[in-house]
């Protein structure tokens, strides 16, 4: 079943703000490693290196369950109007949390690039 042009336009946008994510976090990592070399033992900046090879972990689970919903639509030759709507809200919700971690590694990259 090909799917829902509002599903697809979602489904982008999450993979636009995990691509993000991850480019931003990857910064930041870099970031955190070059003041961990000047301060090895600063317990925040271990926070902050933790947080961020965290957010790496959830971009890649983040885009494991969108490539689930999608190959679901996909198999599927029947779908109720129900389970698309269910998948919607499933992906919505992923795109909160996927924004809300979006701000938090910009923050801590921002942190990051003021000690440098």
């Amino acid at each position: 079943m090909p799917i829902p042009s509002e599903l697809n336009s979602l489904i982008e946008r999450l993979n636009q703000e995990l691509d993000i994510i991850e480019r931003e976090a990857t910064e930041g990592l870099n970031l955190a490693r070059v003041s961990m070399e000047r301060f090895p033992n600063n317990f925040m900046l271990v926070q902050l290196f933790a947080f961020l090879n965290t957010s790496m972990f959830f971009v890649e689970a983040s885009r494991r369950r969108i490539e689930i919903s999608v190959e679901y639509l996909s198999a599927s030759d029947v779908i109720t109007a129900e389970r698309i709507q269910e998948i919607g809200e499933d992906l919505a919700i992923e795109l909160g949390q996927v924004l809300e971690t979006k701000i938090s590694v910009s923050r801590i990259k921002a942190r990051l690039e003021n000690l440098q």
